[in-house]
């Protein structure tokens, strides 16, 4: 197949493009003009001034299928007014313009798999939550609200849409996991406020075999990307010390959070209890190669 990619250079993108070429599918990566990426198999574009290189839209022809993943980091800085622009913007934007350039082509693809996250369910605390459950409050279900309905007119004339509501993705290479693994292998990793918090987390490996998945599949609407089994943040910071043969007993405060983050980040993004399930994926048929966090973390550490 010849399939679009957005964000390709990304911590997912990277992951997925790789696993695209290896099993021979042909990848056009969205890049920006300036990008050393920049390639004959490319298509430029620069969704913060609105911009796409319709030249190369016509140049790369028909295209089977198109993965967007591309949008600012919602947890590498502060929340500040900006920052909350930018990250919704990101996205928005970028959506929009994707949508309308690609339903212009007279070739154009009749499947779109759109990112999302499962930000959309805002903090649920026990609550155990699948693709038809209603939206959440805050700033990142506002975000995903916005960010699918931005996709929402890709259904017109009967093309298939997925939303791809991402969990936290592990792997020692990026997300949330790259940036604990150094704490905990001091010595200092330990619980978040009081533990009791759901995570709801996927292997970088299973992240891309399920967009994979659903792009072969041609599932449509929300798709919950996370694995089978959702795990309190007491119980996934014991599996991960013992992982590395570390104590984990340094038990971080909100406070102390709230005052490193910023009170609006830390609860929303770190402090946040979402108890998700990836109802379509296993109903569709999917087999996660890591279903349960021990087997998530251990291969999130060594590959």
């Amino acid at each position: 197949m010849k399939i679009a990619v957005t964000g390709a250079s990304g911590f997912i993108g990277t992951a997925l493009v790789a696993a695209l070429t290896e099993r021979g599918d042909e990848v056009t990566p969205f890049v920006r003009p300036t990008s050393q990426a920049t390639s004959a198999s490319s298509v430029r574009w620069d969704p913060s001034r609105g911009l796409i290189d319709e030249g190369d839209l016509r140049r790369i022809g028909a295209l089977d299928g198109v993965v967007h993943l591309a949008g600012a980091g919602i947890a590498d800085k502060r929340w500040s007014t900006q920052r909350k622009l930018e990250i919704m913007r990101s996205r928005v934007a970028s959506t929009t313009l994707l949508v309308q350039a690609l339903s212009s082509m007279t070739s154009g693809p009749e499947f779109l798999a759109s990112g999302s996250a499962i930000g959309f369910y805002g903090a649920r605390g026990d609550e155990v939550l699948d693709e038809t459950s209603e939206r959440g409050d805050g700033f990142l279900s506002d975000v995903c609200v916005q960010w699918e309905r931005a996709a929402e007119p890709w259904t017109s004339s009967g093309r298939r849409l997925a939303l791809l509501r991402t969990g936290i993705v592990m792997s020692r290479h990026g997300g949330a996991l790259k940036r604990q693994l150094p704490l905990f292998r001091a010595g200092l990793g330990g619980p978040l406020a009081s533990g009791d918090q759901w995570l709801s987390p996927i292997s970088l490996r299973d992240e891309v075999r399920a967009i994979l998945w659903v792009l072969d599949n041609r599932l449509s609407g929300p798709v919950n990307l996370v694995s089978p089994e959702p795990v309190t943040n007491r119980t996934f910071t014991k599996i991960l010390a013992n992982e590395i043969h570390r104590p984990a007993f340094v038990r971080v405060p909100a406070f102390a959070l709230k005052f490193a983050l910023g009170s609006e980040l830390a609860t929303q993004a770190v402090l946040s209890s979402q108890r998700v399930t990836p109802r379509l994926l296993s109903e569709s048929g999917f087999n996660f190669d890591n279903p349960s966090s021990e087997g998530i973390i251990s291969q999130a550490i060594r590959q």
